[in-house]
Protein backbone atom coordinates (compact mmCIF):
# COMPACT_ATOMS: atom_id res chain seq x y z
CA UNK A 1 0.00 0.00 0.00
CA UNK A 2 1.49 3.37 -1.04
CA UNK A 3 2.30 5.86 1.69
CA UNK A 4 0.23 9.01 1.79
CA UNK A 5 2.18 12.25 1.60
CA UNK A 6 1.51 14.80 4.27
CA UNK A 7 0.83 18.26 2.97
CA UNK A 8 1.29 21.29 5.26
CA UNK A 9 -1.36 23.89 4.86
CA UNK A 10 -0.62 27.41 6.08
CA UNK A 11 -3.57 29.67 6.59
CA UNK A 12 -2.87 33.19 5.43
CA UNK A 13 -3.57 35.77 8.09
CA UNK A 14 -4.23 39.41 7.49
CA UNK A 15 -1.15 41.67 7.72
CA UNK A 16 -0.78 43.11 11.18
CA UNK A 17 1.49 45.84 12.56
CA UNK A 18 1.86 48.19 15.47
CA UNK A 19 -0.17 51.38 15.22
CA UNK A 20 2.50 53.46 16.93
CA UNK A 21 6.32 53.82 16.67
CA UNK A 22 8.19 51.13 18.59
CA UNK A 23 11.80 52.30 18.20
CA UNK A 24 13.90 52.77 21.32
CA UNK A 25 15.39 56.13 22.20
CA UNK A 26 18.35 57.14 24.34
CA UNK A 27 15.99 58.87 26.75
CA UNK A 28 14.25 55.58 27.50
CA UNK A 29 17.56 53.83 28.16
CA UNK A 30 19.57 56.37 30.14
CA UNK A 31 16.88 58.30 32.01
CA UNK A 32 15.41 56.44 34.94
CA UNK A 33 12.83 59.12 35.66
CA UNK A 34 10.48 61.04 33.43
CA UNK A 35 12.40 64.33 33.47
CA UNK A 36 15.35 64.57 31.08
CA UNK A 37 18.60 66.24 32.07
CA UNK A 38 20.24 68.38 29.36
CA UNK A 39 23.42 66.86 27.96
CA UNK A 40 25.12 70.27 27.77
CA UNK A 41 25.38 73.04 30.32
CA UNK A 42 23.11 75.65 28.73
CA UNK A 43 24.41 78.45 30.96
CA UNK A 44 27.95 77.50 29.95
CA UNK A 45 27.02 77.74 26.28
CA UNK A 46 25.57 81.20 26.87
CA UNK A 47 28.78 82.37 28.58
CA UNK A 48 30.87 81.05 25.71
CA UNK A 49 28.78 83.07 23.27
CA UNK A 50 29.08 86.23 25.36
CA UNK A 51 32.88 85.95 25.57
CA UNK A 52 33.43 84.91 21.95
CA UNK A 53 34.77 87.28 19.30
CA UNK A 54 32.91 85.60 16.42
CA UNK A 55 29.83 83.71 17.70
CA UNK A 56 27.70 86.84 18.27
CA UNK A 57 28.30 87.96 14.67
CA UNK A 58 27.37 84.55 13.27
CA UNK A 59 24.22 84.33 15.39
CA UNK A 60 23.22 87.89 14.45
CA UNK A 61 23.62 87.01 10.76
CA UNK A 62 21.29 84.01 11.19
CA UNK A 63 18.79 86.08 13.16
CA UNK A 64 18.65 88.96 10.65
CA UNK A 65 18.65 86.90 7.46
CA UNK A 66 16.27 84.09 8.44
CA UNK A 67 13.45 86.00 10.13
CA UNK A 68 14.50 89.63 9.91
CA UNK A 69 12.80 90.42 6.59
CA UNK A 70 9.33 89.73 7.97
CA UNK A 71 6.47 87.24 7.56
CA UNK A 72 4.05 87.33 4.63
CA UNK A 73 0.93 85.51 3.47
CA UNK A 74 0.57 84.01 -0.02
CA UNK A 75 -1.66 81.62 -1.93
CA UNK A 76 -0.50 78.03 -2.16
CA UNK A 77 -1.48 77.80 -5.84
CA UNK A 78 -1.45 80.37 -8.62
CA UNK A 79 -5.15 80.35 -9.44
CA UNK A 80 -7.80 82.98 -9.97
CA UNK A 81 -8.97 84.53 -6.72
CA UNK A 82 -12.37 83.69 -5.32
CA UNK A 83 -14.26 85.46 -2.51
CA UNK A 84 -13.47 82.47 -0.26
CA UNK A 85 -9.76 82.75 -1.01
CA UNK A 86 -9.75 86.51 -0.36
CA UNK A 87 -11.53 86.03 2.98
CA UNK A 88 -9.03 83.34 4.03
CA UNK A 89 -6.10 85.54 2.97
CA UNK A 90 -7.36 88.46 5.06
CA UNK A 91 -8.01 86.20 8.06
CA UNK A 92 -4.51 84.69 7.97
CA UNK A 93 -2.93 88.13 7.62
CA UNK A 94 -4.81 89.39 10.68
CA UNK A 95 -3.87 86.34 12.74
CA UNK A 96 -0.15 86.69 11.96
CA UNK A 97 -0.16 90.41 12.75
CA UNK A 98 -1.92 89.91 16.11
CA UNK A 99 0.01 86.91 17.44
CA UNK A 100 1.95 89.26 19.72
CA UNK A 101 0.96 92.77 20.74
CA UNK A 102 4.25 93.75 22.40
CA UNK A 103 6.43 93.24 19.33
CA UNK A 104 6.21 92.33 15.67
CA UNK A 105 5.60 88.63 15.08
CA UNK A 106 8.79 88.42 13.04
CA UNK A 107 10.72 89.70 16.08
CA UNK A 108 9.40 86.75 18.11
CA UNK A 109 10.90 84.38 15.57
CA UNK A 110 14.10 86.43 15.50
CA UNK A 111 14.39 85.66 19.22
CA UNK A 112 13.63 82.01 18.48
CA UNK A 113 16.47 81.85 15.94
CA UNK A 114 18.88 83.54 18.34
CA UNK A 115 18.04 81.19 21.23
CA UNK A 116 18.39 78.14 18.97
CA UNK A 117 21.89 79.17 17.97
CA UNK A 118 22.93 79.88 21.58
CA UNK A 119 21.36 76.90 23.36
CA UNK A 120 20.40 74.47 20.59
CA UNK A 121 16.70 74.88 21.39
CA UNK A 122 14.10 77.62 21.79
CA UNK A 123 10.57 77.74 23.22
CA UNK A 124 7.46 79.81 22.73
CA UNK A 125 4.40 79.81 24.98
CA UNK A 126 1.19 79.35 23.00
CA UNK A 127 -2.11 80.79 24.23
CA UNK A 128 -5.49 79.76 22.83
CA UNK A 129 -8.95 81.27 23.08
CA UNK A 130 -12.01 79.43 24.35
CA UNK A 131 -12.60 78.04 20.86
CA UNK A 132 -9.17 76.37 20.93
CA UNK A 133 -7.65 78.70 18.33
CA UNK A 134 -4.10 80.04 18.68
CA UNK A 135 -4.35 83.76 19.35
CA UNK A 136 -1.08 84.66 21.07
CA UNK A 137 2.53 83.51 21.28
CA UNK A 138 5.18 84.58 23.78
CA UNK A 139 8.88 83.86 23.49
CA UNK A 140 10.31 82.22 26.63
CA UNK A 141 13.46 84.24 27.27
CA UNK A 142 15.01 82.16 30.05
CA UNK A 143 15.63 79.06 27.95
CA UNK A 144 17.82 77.20 30.52
CA UNK A 145 14.96 77.35 33.06
CA UNK A 146 12.81 74.96 30.98
CA UNK A 147 12.88 71.21 31.60
CA UNK A 148 10.96 68.51 29.75
CA UNK A 149 9.98 64.90 30.19
CA UNK A 150 10.38 62.06 27.77
CA UNK A 151 7.25 61.32 25.67
CA UNK A 152 4.77 59.87 28.15
CA UNK A 153 2.19 57.17 27.76
CA UNK A 154 -0.47 56.78 26.48
CA UNK A 155 -0.61 57.40 22.76
CA UNK A 156 -3.34 59.89 21.94
CA UNK A 157 -5.20 60.24 18.67
CA UNK A 158 -4.29 63.64 17.24
CA UNK A 159 -6.04 65.28 14.30
CA UNK A 160 -3.96 67.20 11.77
CA UNK A 161 -5.26 69.16 8.81
CA UNK A 162 -3.60 68.80 5.42
CA UNK A 163 -4.93 71.56 3.15
CA UNK A 164 -8.08 71.56 5.22
CA UNK A 165 -8.53 67.77 5.17
CA UNK A 166 -8.38 65.99 8.59
CA UNK A 167 -5.73 63.30 9.09
CA UNK A 168 -5.45 61.24 12.30
CA UNK A 169 -2.16 60.21 13.86
CA UNK A 170 -1.18 58.75 17.24
CA UNK A 171 1.30 60.66 19.37
CA UNK A 172 2.77 60.71 22.87
CA UNK A 173 3.18 64.09 24.50
CA UNK A 174 5.75 65.60 26.85
CA UNK A 175 5.39 67.76 29.92
CA UNK A 176 7.39 70.92 30.55
CA UNK A 177 8.18 72.89 33.67
CA UNK A 178 9.90 76.18 34.33
CA UNK A 179 11.77 76.69 37.60
CA UNK A 180 13.01 80.15 38.62
CA UNK A 181 13.81 81.32 42.14
CA UNK A 182 11.96 78.47 43.84
CA UNK A 183 8.79 78.95 41.77
CA UNK A 184 7.60 76.28 39.35
CA UNK A 185 5.01 76.42 36.59
CA UNK A 186 4.04 73.49 34.35
CA UNK A 187 3.21 73.45 30.66
CA UNK A 188 1.91 70.85 28.25
CA UNK A 189 3.29 70.12 24.81
CA UNK A 190 1.75 71.94 21.89
CA UNK A 191 -1.16 69.99 20.46
CA UNK A 192 -2.03 68.17 23.68
CA UNK A 193 -5.79 68.57 24.03
CA UNK A 194 -5.94 67.39 27.65
CA UNK A 195 -6.41 69.87 30.49
CA UNK A 196 -3.39 70.22 32.80
CA UNK A 197 -3.07 71.96 36.13
CA UNK A 198 -0.21 74.42 35.76
CA UNK A 199 0.48 74.26 39.51
CA UNK A 200 1.41 70.57 39.74
CA UNK A 201 1.54 69.29 36.14
CA UNK A 202 -1.27 66.75 36.65
CA UNK A 203 -3.89 66.13 33.99
CA UNK A 204 -7.51 66.69 34.91
CA UNK A 205 -9.93 63.85 34.24
CA UNK A 206 -12.98 64.39 32.05
CA UNK A 207 -15.25 64.31 35.09
CA UNK A 208 -13.33 67.10 36.86
CA UNK A 209 -13.35 70.83 36.17
CA UNK A 210 -10.53 73.32 36.57
CA UNK A 211 -10.69 77.09 36.59
CA UNK A 212 -9.26 78.67 33.44
CA UNK A 213 -6.64 80.63 35.39
CA UNK A 214 -5.11 77.36 36.61
CA UNK A 215 -5.10 75.61 33.22
CA UNK A 216 -1.65 75.13 31.73
CA UNK A 217 -0.66 76.75 28.46
CA UNK A 218 1.24 74.94 25.74
CA UNK A 219 4.91 75.07 24.81
CA UNK A 220 6.10 74.76 21.25
CA UNK A 221 9.79 73.91 20.93
CA UNK A 222 12.27 74.56 18.13
CA UNK A 223 15.30 72.28 18.58
CA UNK A 224 18.33 71.84 16.34
CA UNK A 225 18.91 68.18 15.60
CA UNK A 226 17.38 65.16 17.28
CA UNK A 227 18.63 65.49 20.88
CA UNK A 228 15.96 66.15 23.55
CA UNK A 229 17.28 69.67 24.15
CA UNK A 230 18.78 70.12 20.71
CA UNK A 231 22.44 70.69 19.99
CA UNK A 232 24.20 73.87 18.87
CA UNK A 233 25.68 73.65 15.41
CA UNK A 234 29.04 74.86 16.74
CA UNK A 235 29.34 72.09 19.37
CA UNK A 236 32.44 70.74 17.63
CA UNK A 237 34.15 74.12 18.00
CA UNK A 238 33.67 74.53 21.76
CA UNK A 239 37.37 74.02 22.45
CA UNK A 240 38.28 76.57 19.79
CA UNK A 241 35.82 79.10 21.22
CA UNK A 242 37.23 78.63 24.73
CA UNK A 243 40.81 78.67 23.44
CA UNK A 244 40.28 81.95 21.61
CA UNK A 245 38.88 83.52 24.77
CA UNK A 246 41.91 82.37 26.79
CA UNK A 247 44.32 83.61 24.10
CA UNK A 248 42.74 87.05 24.14
CA UNK A 249 42.83 87.01 27.94
CA UNK A 250 46.56 86.33 27.79
CA UNK A 251 47.05 89.23 25.39
CA UNK A 252 45.07 91.50 27.67
CA UNK A 253 47.13 90.37 30.65
CA UNK A 254 50.23 91.59 28.84
CA UNK A 255 48.98 95.17 29.07
CA UNK A 256 47.87 94.75 32.66
CA UNK A 257 50.93 93.04 34.09
CA UNK A 258 53.52 92.93 31.31
CA UNK A 259 57.14 94.02 31.97
CA UNK A 260 58.59 96.74 29.74
CA UNK A 261 62.38 96.28 29.89
CA UNK A 262 63.77 97.02 26.43
CA UNK A 263 67.36 97.52 27.76
CA UNK A 264 69.82 95.36 29.70
CA UNK A 265 72.55 97.06 31.79
CA UNK A 266 75.78 95.00 32.19
CA UNK A 267 78.39 96.06 34.73
CA UNK A 268 81.92 94.70 34.37
CA UNK A 269 84.54 95.18 37.06
CA UNK A 270 82.07 96.25 39.71
CA UNK A 271 78.70 95.70 41.24
CA UNK A 272 75.59 97.58 42.28
CA UNK A 273 75.48 99.15 45.67
CA UNK A 274 73.07 97.57 48.13
CA UNK A 275 70.81 100.60 47.89
CA UNK A 276 70.79 100.47 44.06
CA UNK A 277 70.07 96.75 44.06
CA UNK A 278 67.13 97.32 46.39
CA UNK A 279 65.85 100.14 44.18
CA UNK A 280 66.16 97.95 41.06
CA UNK A 281 64.34 95.10 42.70
CA UNK A 282 61.47 97.34 43.83
CA UNK A 283 61.36 98.89 40.35
CA UNK A 284 60.96 95.50 38.65
CA UNK A 285 58.32 94.37 41.12
CA UNK A 286 56.23 97.51 40.86
CA UNK A 287 56.50 98.34 37.18
CA UNK A 288 53.57 96.99 35.13
CA UNK A 289 50.99 98.18 32.70
CA UNK A 290 50.93 101.63 31.22
CA UNK A 291 52.30 103.26 34.35
CA UNK A 292 55.77 101.93 33.75
CA UNK A 293 56.16 102.44 30.04
CA UNK A 294 58.30 105.58 30.42
CA UNK A 295 59.68 105.09 33.92
CA UNK A 296 63.43 105.27 34.59
CA UNK A 297 65.82 104.58 37.47
CA UNK A 298 69.30 105.81 38.53
CA UNK A 299 71.73 103.13 39.66
CA UNK A 300 75.04 103.54 41.53
CA UNK A 301 77.98 101.13 41.27
CA UNK A 302 80.91 100.15 43.48
CA UNK A 303 83.92 97.91 43.16
CA UNK A 304 83.75 94.39 44.36
CA UNK A 305 85.79 95.33 47.46
CA UNK A 306 83.34 98.07 48.43
CA UNK A 307 85.41 101.12 47.32
CA UNK A 308 83.49 104.06 45.86
CA UNK A 309 86.46 106.27 44.82
CA UNK A 310 87.80 104.71 41.67
CA UNK A 311 91.12 105.09 39.96
CA UNK A 312 90.87 105.61 36.24
CA UNK A 313 91.94 102.06 35.55
CA UNK A 314 89.63 100.60 38.19
CA UNK A 315 86.36 102.15 37.02
CA UNK A 316 83.66 99.55 36.31
CA UNK A 317 82.71 99.11 32.67
CA UNK A 318 79.03 99.67 31.99
CA UNK A 319 77.50 98.18 28.83
CA UNK A 320 73.93 98.71 27.68
CA UNK A 321 72.34 96.09 25.38
CA UNK A 322 69.14 96.48 23.40
CA UNK A 323 66.76 93.55 23.98
CA UNK A 324 63.66 95.11 22.46
CA UNK A 325 63.85 92.68 19.55
CA UNK A 326 62.98 89.75 21.82
CA UNK A 327 59.98 91.44 23.41
CA UNK A 328 56.40 90.99 22.25
CA UNK A 329 55.64 93.49 19.49
CA UNK A 330 52.07 92.44 18.67
CA UNK A 331 49.37 90.20 20.08
CA UNK A 332 50.17 86.53 20.56
CA UNK A 333 48.42 83.62 18.78
CA UNK A 334 47.26 85.63 15.77
CA UNK A 335 47.28 82.59 13.49
CA UNK A 336 45.55 80.51 16.16
CA UNK A 337 42.81 83.10 16.61
CA UNK A 338 42.32 83.49 12.85
CA UNK A 339 42.09 79.73 12.28
CA UNK A 340 39.56 79.37 15.11
CA UNK A 341 37.45 82.14 13.61
CA UNK A 342 37.38 80.43 10.24
CA UNK A 343 36.46 77.05 11.75
CA UNK A 344 33.62 78.56 13.79
CA UNK A 345 32.29 80.35 10.70
CA UNK A 346 32.43 77.11 8.76
CA UNK A 347 30.14 75.52 11.37
CA UNK A 348 27.56 78.17 10.42
CA UNK A 349 28.48 77.99 6.70
CA UNK A 350 28.87 81.77 6.61
CA UNK A 351 31.27 83.68 4.34
CA UNK A 352 33.27 86.58 5.73
CA UNK A 353 30.96 89.22 4.28
CA UNK A 354 28.17 88.21 6.71
CA UNK A 355 30.34 88.73 9.82
CA UNK A 356 32.04 91.98 8.90
CA UNK A 357 35.19 90.71 7.16
CA UNK A 358 34.78 92.29 3.72
CA UNK A 359 38.30 93.27 2.69
CA UNK A 360 38.71 90.54 0.07
CA UNK A 361 35.30 90.95 -1.57
CA UNK A 362 34.31 92.74 -4.74
CA UNK A 363 30.87 93.01 -6.29
CA UNK A 364 31.11 89.73 -8.20
CA UNK A 365 32.42 87.64 -5.29
CA UNK A 366 30.00 89.24 -2.84
CA UNK A 367 27.08 88.47 -5.15
CA UNK A 368 28.20 84.85 -5.50
CA UNK A 369 28.68 84.44 -1.74
CA UNK A 370 25.22 85.88 -1.08
CA UNK A 371 23.51 83.60 -3.61
CA UNK A 372 25.22 80.44 -2.31
CA UNK A 373 24.53 81.29 1.34
CA UNK A 374 20.89 82.05 0.58
CA UNK A 375 20.41 78.74 -1.23
CA UNK A 376 22.31 76.50 1.17
CA UNK A 377 21.77 78.13 4.58
CA UNK A 378 19.04 80.71 4.96
CA UNK A 379 16.32 79.44 2.61
CA UNK A 380 16.21 75.93 4.17
CA UNK A 381 15.98 77.48 7.64
CA UNK A 382 13.14 79.78 6.53
CA UNK A 383 11.24 76.86 5.03
CA UNK A 384 11.58 74.84 8.26
CA UNK A 385 10.24 77.70 10.37
CA UNK A 386 7.44 78.40 7.89
CA UNK A 387 6.48 74.71 7.97
CA UNK A 388 6.23 74.86 11.76
CA UNK A 389 3.96 77.91 11.54
CA UNK A 390 1.66 76.49 8.85
CA UNK A 391 1.46 72.82 9.84
CA UNK A 392 1.68 73.18 13.62
CA UNK A 393 1.00 76.65 14.99
CA UNK A 394 -1.87 77.55 12.62
CA UNK A 395 -2.96 74.00 11.78
CA UNK A 396 -6.25 74.21 13.66
CA UNK A 397 -7.42 77.09 11.47
CA UNK A 398 -7.63 74.60 8.56
CA UNK A 399 -6.39 77.02 5.92
CA UNK A 400 -6.85 75.56 2.44
CA UNK A 401 -5.66 78.28 0.09
CA UNK A 402 -3.05 80.35 1.92
CA UNK A 403 0.17 79.84 3.84
CA UNK A 404 2.62 81.93 5.83
CA UNK A 405 6.19 82.38 4.63
CA UNK A 406 9.30 84.34 5.59
CA UNK A 407 10.25 87.15 3.25
CA UNK A 408 13.61 86.98 1.48
CA UNK A 409 16.10 89.63 0.38
CA UNK A 410 16.35 90.61 -3.25
CA UNK A 411 19.56 88.97 -4.49
CA UNK A 412 18.90 89.39 -8.20
CA UNK A 413 21.71 90.79 -10.32
CA UNK A 414 20.65 93.70 -12.59
CA UNK A 415 23.22 92.62 -15.18
CA UNK A 416 21.66 89.15 -15.36
CA UNK A 417 18.17 90.62 -15.75
CA UNK A 418 19.41 92.86 -18.57
CA UNK A 419 20.95 89.88 -20.36
CA UNK A 420 17.76 87.83 -20.04
CA UNK A 421 15.58 90.62 -21.38
CA UNK A 422 17.98 91.31 -24.25
CA UNK A 423 18.25 87.67 -25.35
CA UNK A 424 14.49 87.12 -25.08
CA UNK A 425 13.79 90.26 -27.08
CA UNK A 426 16.26 89.33 -29.81
CA UNK A 427 14.67 85.88 -30.01
CA UNK A 428 11.32 87.56 -30.61
CA UNK A 429 9.55 86.05 -27.62
CA UNK A 430 9.49 88.94 -25.14
CA UNK A 431 6.05 90.42 -24.59
CA UNK A 432 5.30 93.64 -22.67
CA UNK A 433 3.52 91.66 -19.94
CA UNK A 434 6.45 89.26 -19.52
CA UNK A 435 8.98 92.11 -19.43
CA UNK A 436 6.87 93.91 -16.84
CA UNK A 437 6.63 90.72 -14.74
CA UNK A 438 10.41 90.18 -14.74
CA UNK A 439 11.13 93.78 -13.75
CA UNK A 440 8.52 93.83 -10.97
CA UNK A 441 9.79 90.55 -9.52
CA UNK A 442 13.31 91.99 -9.42
CA UNK A 443 11.97 94.81 -7.21
CA UNK A 444 9.94 92.43 -5.04
CA UNK A 445 6.59 93.70 -6.26
CA UNK A 446 3.57 92.02 -7.85
CA UNK A 447 2.92 92.77 -11.51
CA UNK A 448 -0.50 93.06 -13.13
CA UNK A 449 -0.79 92.37 -16.85
CA UNK A 450 -1.83 95.03 -19.31
CA UNK A 451 -5.50 94.36 -20.15
CA UNK A 452 -5.11 95.32 -23.81
CA UNK A 453 -4.34 92.76 -26.49
CA UNK A 454 -0.98 94.32 -27.33
CA UNK A 455 0.33 93.32 -23.89
CA UNK A 456 0.70 89.71 -25.08
CA UNK A 457 2.18 90.53 -28.52
CA UNK A 458 5.98 90.07 -28.69
CA UNK A 459 7.87 93.34 -28.96
CA UNK A 460 9.71 92.13 -32.07
CA UNK A 461 6.41 91.52 -33.89
CA UNK A 462 5.16 94.95 -32.92
CA UNK A 463 8.33 96.55 -34.27
CA UNK A 464 7.86 94.65 -37.55
CA UNK A 465 4.24 95.76 -37.75
CA UNK A 466 5.20 99.37 -37.08
CA UNK A 467 7.84 99.21 -39.79
CA UNK A 468 5.32 97.75 -42.26
CA UNK A 469 2.80 100.43 -41.37
CA UNK A 470 5.35 103.14 -42.11
CA UNK A 471 6.13 101.52 -45.46
CA UNK A 472 2.43 101.29 -46.27
CA UNK A 473 1.96 104.97 -45.46
CA UNK A 474 5.01 105.89 -47.59
CA UNK A 475 3.77 103.82 -50.54
CA UNK A 476 0.28 105.31 -50.22
CA UNK A 477 1.77 108.80 -50.35
CA UNK A 478 3.52 107.88 -53.60
CA UNK A 479 0.27 106.41 -55.01
CA UNK A 480 1.93 102.97 -55.35
CA UNK A 481 -1.22 100.89 -54.90
CA UNK A 482 0.38 97.56 -55.76
CA UNK A 483 3.01 97.85 -53.02
CA UNK A 484 0.37 98.97 -50.54
CA UNK A 485 -1.77 95.93 -51.28
CA UNK A 486 1.16 93.51 -50.84
CA UNK A 487 2.29 95.06 -47.57
CA UNK A 488 -1.24 94.96 -46.15
CA UNK A 489 -1.44 91.27 -46.96
CA UNK A 490 1.89 90.68 -45.15
CA UNK A 491 0.66 92.65 -42.14
CA UNK A 492 -2.61 90.68 -42.01
CA UNK A 493 -0.63 87.43 -42.22
CA UNK A 494 1.57 88.46 -39.30
CA UNK A 495 -1.48 89.32 -37.21
CA UNK A 496 -3.00 85.89 -37.92
CA UNK A 497 0.27 84.17 -36.96
CA UNK A 498 0.37 86.08 -33.68
CA UNK A 499 -3.17 84.97 -32.84
CA UNK A 500 -2.35 81.36 -33.77
CA UNK A 501 -4.78 81.27 -36.65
Amino acid sequence: MARQKKVKVQIARPFQKAETPVQLTEQQIYNAGDWITPQSNLLGLRNLVKNSNILPQCIRAYKNNIAGFGIGIRYRDDTEETPEMIAEFNKATKIIELLNMEQDTKEVFEDVVEAREIYGIAYIEVIRNLAGEVVQIEFIRDTPSIQKTKPLEPYLTTVYYHHGEPVERKKRYCKYKQEIGGYTVYFKEFGDTRIMDRRDGNYVSEEETLAIKYQANEIMEFPIGTEPYGEVRWIGQVLGVDGSRKAEGLNNNYFENGRHTPLMIMIKGGTLTDESFTKLQEYMNDIKGEAGQHAFIILETETTDGKTDFEQAEKPEIEIKDIANILQKDELFQDYLENNRKKIQSAFQLPDIYVGYTTDFNRATAQTAQVITEQQVFQPERKSLAWAINHRLLNDYQFRYVEAYFLEPNISNPDDIYKILTVANHAGGLTPNKAKQIIYEAYGEVSEDYPEEWGNIPLACRETQNALQKQIEKAAANNDDAVVAVMKEVKNLLCKMEKGE
